[in-house]
C-alpha cells in the first residue's frame, strides 16, 4: 500500500486492528513527521490514533508514553535522512520496527513503561534519555 493510501485508510478507520500492525504505526508516524513540524505531527498522530482505537473499542490500548517516545525516536532518525522513502527508512532503522525486544527497553524499565501513569501521560525515560524532538 502506498504511504498516502495507508494514512488515509488509517485516518478514516478503514483498517482493522489486525491490519494496523506495529510496523504500520511506525510508518504512519514517519509519514506525519516528514510532512509536519514535530508538535503538529505529534498532535495529528495522537488524535488519529485515539480515534482509531476508539472506533475499534480499544481505547485502553492507547499508551501516551509509547506514542510520544516513538515519535521522538522517529523524528531523530529523520534528521539524518528526511528524503528516504519508507522502505529505505525501514531498512536503515529496523530497530524501530522490532516488537521484541522493543527499542524502548533502552530508555525505560518495564515497570515504568507499564505503569498507569505512563499510559495516561508522557513519562520521561528512567534509563537513557530520548533524543530531543
Amino acid at each position: 500500500m502506498e504511504d498516502e493510501s495507508l494514512v488515509a485508510a488509517f485516518e478514516a478507520v478503514k483498517l482493522s486492528g489486525e491490519e494496523f500492525t506495529h510496523v504500520q504505526h511506525v510508518r504512519v508516524a514517519w509519514w506525519y513527521l516528514r510532512r509536519h513540524p514535530f508538535d503538529d505531527a505529534l498532535a495529528r498522530f495522537k488524535a488519529a490514533l485515539q480515534r482509531f482505537a476508539a472506533a475499534h473499542g480499544a481505547t485502553a490500548k492507547y499508551h501516551e508514553t509509547i506514542t510520544v517516545a516513538y515519535m521522538c525516536l522517529i523524528a531523530d532518525r529523520l534528521k539524518d535522512a528526511p528524503e528516504l522513502a519508507w522502505q529505505d527508512f525501514a531498512e536503515r532503522n529496523s530497530d524501530l520496527l522490532a516488537r521484541s525486544p522493543s527499542i524502548l527497553a533502552r530508555h525505560y524499565t518495564e515497570e515504568t513503561l507499564q505503569s498507569h501513569e505512563a499510559k495516561r501521560e508522557f513519562v520521561h525515560p528512567d534509563r537513557h534519555p530520548l533524543p530531543p524532538a
